[in-house]
């Protein structure tokens, strides 16, 4: 079962943990939101509404923003502006049929933390949003 709590991360807010092993390939959950486009996306970052779209295509982004029981949202990234020294990730995300999932990349114990890259777009979005909007138009 997966739960939330406070990150091990400093200043990343809450984590998701699990109470179960999950072993190498596991998937561990789906990434759930709201279907939208990119052009959507974009309107609800600038009303300060973003930060969990999950981006398949320009027309079919998964927003979990607006949903408080997506728990795969609480996924932190390890390799993030928080980091501690020794903690990588240990899921990564992986696409089906236009859904999102996140799957352990190492074996995961009870009480451990799931980390997941979030991918470099997302990161050059935090320190270049102008650059980033542009480019996915």
């Amino acid at each position: 079962m997966l739960y939330l709590k406070k990150s091990t991360l400093p200043n990343a807010g809450l984590g998701l943990f699990t109470d179960e092993p999950f072993k190498k390939g596991d998937t561990i959950i789906e990434y759930l939101g709201e279907i939208i486009t990119w052009a959507e996306a974009l309107k609800r970052d600038d009303k300060g509404q973003g930060g969990y779209v999950f981006y398949v295509t320009s027309k079919h982004c998964i927003d979990a923003y607006p949903q408080a029981d997506s728990l795969g949202k609480y996924a932190n990234d390890a390799r993030g502006f928080s980091k501690i020294e020794g903690l990588k990730n240990n899921a990564e995300y992986e696409t089906r049929k236009k859904k999102a999932y996140i799957v352990a990349t190492k074996n995961i114990e009870p009480g451990e933390e799931i980390f997941v890259w979030y991918g470099s777009d997302y990161w050059k979005n935090l320190k270049r949003p102008e650059e980033f909007k542009k480019k996915k138009k």
